[in-house]
């Protein structure tokens, strides 16, 4: 027993030591890191590059794996315009009774791309109107049911 009591007063005077102190395991504390967590991406249309704006990228459909945090995910894709989704990581605390959870907003990310506007088409020269043909007096065929035209009485002169 006097054995015991020596050594928890040893171990008390080395408490007011300078090589050790509290301030030293406050240095190495036991924060956590961020979970890291599993998000599916898609696109429409699918085959579309995306990254992340923690680096890690895929080409869709597909999964990453990225720190707890709130992110964006970025999609290019050619002849689409660029996309940028954000998305929010939610960290819910756990207690005694329950586990500590993340949960992801939107999951799975989709991105819908849209088409870009048509290429510039090259400068056509206008058309001009056609002239017209002269009429061709054709002969009437004899038997025809319709009567040969007669030309309009010219109008009396004016004094």
């Amino acid at each position: 027993m006097r054995r015991v009591i020596v050594s928890a007063i040893a171990g008390l005077g080395l408490a007011g030591c300078s090589s050790f102190s509290t301030d030293s395991l406050t240095s190495f504390s036991f924060k956590p890191t961020p979970p890291t967590v599993s998000v599916q991406i898609d696109s429409i249309p699918s085959g579309a590059d995306a990254k992340t704006s923690l680096g890690p990228g895929c080409r869709t459909p597909c999964s990453v794996s990225v720190p707890g945090e709130n992110f964006t995910v970025t999609y290019t894709l050619n002849r689409f315009q660029p996309l940028t989704v954000p998305v929010q990581v939610i960290n819910i605390p756990g207690d005694f009774s329950t586990p500590a959870s993340t949960s992801i907003d939107p999951n799975p990310v989709v991105g819908e791309l849209q088409p870009a506007g048509p290429p510039p088409k090259a400068a056509r020269k206008p058309m001009r109107p056609k002239k017209p043909k002269a009429a061709a007096a054709a002969p009437a065929a004899a038997g025809s049911p319709f009567p040969t035209p007669t030309p309009a009485p010219a109008p009396p002169p004016t004094r």
